[in-house]
C-alpha cells in the first residue's frame, strides 16, 4: 500500500512542506495525499483527519478537495502516521558493539530492533573506519609492489598510473560486502532494522525519523537501549571552511576519490589513525610525508622499542616527524598560473610545513548530538563521550552505551565484546563458557606499515610498578619465512617474571602479520602461562611463528648466571 500511496508527486510535496515552501501552502491536496491521510496504516494507525476547507472553483469541477492553508497543518497531516512498535532491547547504532548485543539478545529470545541513520549497515567500522582503512592499506601494498620489491629491481609498474580512483574501488566493493553481511546476520536472527535518526522522547521511549522519502515517524517503547553510535572526527574551531575534501580533508574524507595522490602529504595529529595513513602515504614512491604533534612522543600507551623502530623504518622512507609542535594557522594557496592548491602550515615554533594536502586527525567525539540525552539527564563528557559504570550502564539504569562512544580503548575487537556483555548484563544471560578475566587480556592492533600489536604489560608499565622483569627478543631477518616472503623488517618482544615459572608478563611485535601472531601470546597470558610453553611447543616450519621461541629462548638464557 505503501508504494502505490506514495507517489513521485507525494513524496515531493512533503518534501516541500517539511522545508518550509511557501509556495504550496494554498494549493487543493490530491486524490493521492487524500487516500494516503485516510488510510488505516499498519493494522490500524491512522493519519489525523481534518475538516475541508470550502475553495472557490468552476460549478463544472468535480467534488471539491481539502485545501491546507499552512505548512503546519500539511506537517501533521502527513508526518503523524505513526507506528508504535514494543521492543525488549533498542540498539542505537549497527556497529560492531551494536550488531553483537543485538544477535546476542534475539538468540536468547528477546525482541530486538536496531535503529541507523546510514542507507547502509555497518557503522564506522564498515564505511569511514576499520574495514575501509585496512582495505586502503593492502590496495597500497598491492599496487605499489612493496612486497615484491626485493624480488625485482624496481617498483611494480603499477604504480606509474595509480590514482585513488583503482585504490577506492577496492575499498568500495569491500565495504559494501561486509554491509551485507551485518545485515544478513541481523536478519538470519530476526532482528528487526530501522533506517532513520534516534531520539529520545523520554526514558522508554524512542522517535525514530526517517529520511525524506518515507515521510514515516515511528515511536518505538524500549524496555533497555543500548547507544553505540560510536565517534566522529574532530573539527577544530576556525577550520570548518578549509575541509574541503580535496586539499584538506579528517580521516571521515580521506577515503575519497575527488583527491589526487600527493607529493608532500602534511598529517596533523600523531596517533593511531593518523600514524596508520602517515605510513601508508610514506609507502608510495615519490610522497614525502610530514607528521606534526604537539606531544613530545608518539602512541605513548605502545611499548617504547616498538613506536622507536617504526619511526626508524618510517625515515629510512622519507617521512619526517614534528613533535612537540603545534599548528598555529593553516592556509590554503592557489597558484594563479597553475591552478595547483597548496597547503601551508605554521607551527608555534615558528617553522612552516608545505604540502599538497593536509590530514586532520587529532582525535574524536562522541557522535551523540541530536539523540535527545538531555532529557534523560545524561551528559555527554567534554569529548561527547558517556561515562558508564562496570556493566556498562549509564546514569539511567536500563540505558547502556558501549563501544567507541564511552572511550579508549575504542577498539572495533573490544568493541564487539561490549556489546555482548552489555546484553549479558541487561537480561542476566548467563556466559556460555569461561569467566570475564579472559577477556581481559586484550590485544591492541595498529595496522601502520609495518603492522604493530601488543597485549599484556609494557616494559615501562613494569618499571613504573616496581616489578623485576626480563626480556626476549626475537628478529623477523632471523626467520627462513621472513626471506621467503622478504618481510625482513621488525622484531617481537616477550617480557616475563625473572624466577621460575617465568610467568609471561606481556608480549610486543612490530612487523609482518603483528595483529594476527600476538593472538598466540594472548592465549598464553589469559591462562598465566609461562614462556616454557613457546620453548616447549613445536611449531611449524619456516613459520612466523617461530618468533615466540625464538625470543623465550632468548630471554630464558639470560636469566641464567
Amino acid at each position: 500500500m505503501w508504494n502505490a500511496l506514495l507517489s513521485a508527486p507525494l513524496r515531493m510535496l512533503v518534501r516541500q512542506v517539511t522545508r518550509g515552501n511557501p509556495a504550496i501552502y494554498s494549493r487543493p491536496l490530491g486524490a493521492p495525499a487524500a487516500r494516503f491521510l485516510s488510510a488505516s496504516v499498519d493494522g490500524g494507525s491512522t493519519a489525523k483527519k481534518t475538516e475541508p476547507v470550502p475553495a472557490e472553483a468552476p460549478a463544472s469541477a468535480g467534488p471539491k478537495e481539502p485545501v491546507r492553508t499552512s505548512a503546519k497543518q500539511y506537517a501533521e497531516d502527513f508526518l503523524t502516521v505513526t507506528d508504535r512498535l514494543e521492543f525488549d532491547l533498542v540498539v542505537i547504532g549497527s556497529g560492531p558493539a551494536g550488531q553483537k548485543a543485538a544477535i546476542n539478545a534475539a538468540k536468547n529470545g528477546k525482541r530486538v530492533v536496531v535503529i541507523d541513520k546510514g542507507t547502509s549497515l555497518g557503522g564506522v567500522y564498515v564505511h569511514t573506519g576499520t574495514v575501509p582503512s585496512k582495505t586502503f592499506r593492502e590496495a597500497i601494498v598491492h599496487f605499489t609492489g612493496v612486497k615484491s620489491k626485493g624480488f625485482m629491481s624496481e617498483y611494480s609498474k603499477e604504480i606509474a598510473n595509480l590514482s585513488m580512483g583503482d585504490i577506492m574501488q577496492r575499498v568500495i566493493t569491500v565495504g559494501q560486502w561486509q554491509s551485507q553481511v551485518v545485515q544478513s546476520q541481523l536478519g538470519r536472527n530476526d532482528v528487526q532494522i530501522m533506517n532513520g535518526a534516534a531520539r529520545f522522547l523520554d526514558p522508554h521511549h524512542i522517535e525514530v525519523l526517517s529520511s525524506e522519502d518515507t515521510v514515516r515517524r515511528r515511536v518505538v517503547r524500549a524496555a533497555n537501549v543500548l547507544i553505540s553510535v560510536g565517534t566522529k572526527p574532530v573539527r577544530p574551531d576556525g577550520w570548518s571552511d578549509l575541509f574541503d575534501g580535496e586539499s584538506i580533508f579528517d580521516s571521515d574524507q580521506i577515503l575519497s576519490d575527488r583527491w589526487k595522490l600527493p607529493r608532500d602529504m602534511i598529517v596533523v595529529g600523531g596517533g593511531i589513525i593518523g600514524l596508520e595513513y602517515a605510513s601508508m602515504f610514506n609507502t608510495l614512491p615519490g610522497t614525502r610525508v610530514t607528521v606534526i604533534d604537539g606531544r613530545p612522543e608518539l602512541l605513548s600507551f605502545v611499548d617504547a622499542d616498538v613506536t622507536g623502530a617504526l619511526m626508524y623504518i618510517m625515515r629510512k622512507q622519507g617521512a619526517n616527524f614534528k613533535l612537540g609542535d603545534s599548528v598555529v594557522n593553516v592556509e590554503r594557496i592557489v597558484d594563479p598560473t597553475s591552478g595547483r592548491k597548496r597547503i601551508h602550515v605554521y607551527l608555534s615554533s615558528g617553522r612552516r610545513v608545505h604540502g599538497d594536502n593536509l590530514l586532520y586527525a587529532v582525535g574524536r567525539v562522541g557522535n551523540v548530538s541530536g539523540l535527545g540525552l538531555e532529557t534523560l539527564g545524561i551528559v555527554p563528557n567534554k569529548r561527547g563521550l558517556l561515562d558508564v559504570d562496570a556493566n556498562y550502564r549509564t546514569s539511567v539504569p536500563h540505558i547502556y552505551a558501549a563501544g567507541d562512544v564511552i572511550g579508549f580503548p575504542a577498539l572495533a575487537s573490544t568493541s564487539m565484546e561490549q556489546g555482548r556483555e552489555a546484553s549479558n548484563i541487561m537480561f542476566g544471560f548467563k556466559r556460555p563458557r569461561g569467566s570475564r578475566k579472559e577477556f581481559t587480556v586484550l590485544p591492541y592492533g595498529i595496522y601502520t606499515c609495518p603492522e604493530i600489536s601488543m597485549v599484556g604489560k609494557t616494559e615501562n608499565q613494569l618499571i613504573q610498578a616496581k616489578i623485576p622483569y626480563e626480556v626476549g627478543y626475537a628478529k623477523f631477518e632471523e626467520l627462513a619465512k621472513a626471506h621467503i616472503l622478504n618481510e625482513r623488517e621488525g622484531f617481537l618482544k616477550v617480557m616475563f617474571c625473572p624466577d621460575e615459572p617465568h610467568t609471561l608478563y606481556g608480549a610486543a611485535i612490530i612487523g609482518h602479520l603483528s595483529t594476527e601472531l600476538i593472538h598466540i601470546g594472548q592465549a598464553v597470558l589469559a591462562h598465566e602461562g609461562n614462556v616454557h610453553y613457546f620453548v616447549e611447543g613445536i611449531t611449524n616450519a619456516p613459520t612466523f611463528s617461530e618468533l615466540f621461541r625464538i625470543a623465550a629462548f632468548d630471554g630464558l638464557n639470560r636469566t641464567r648466571d
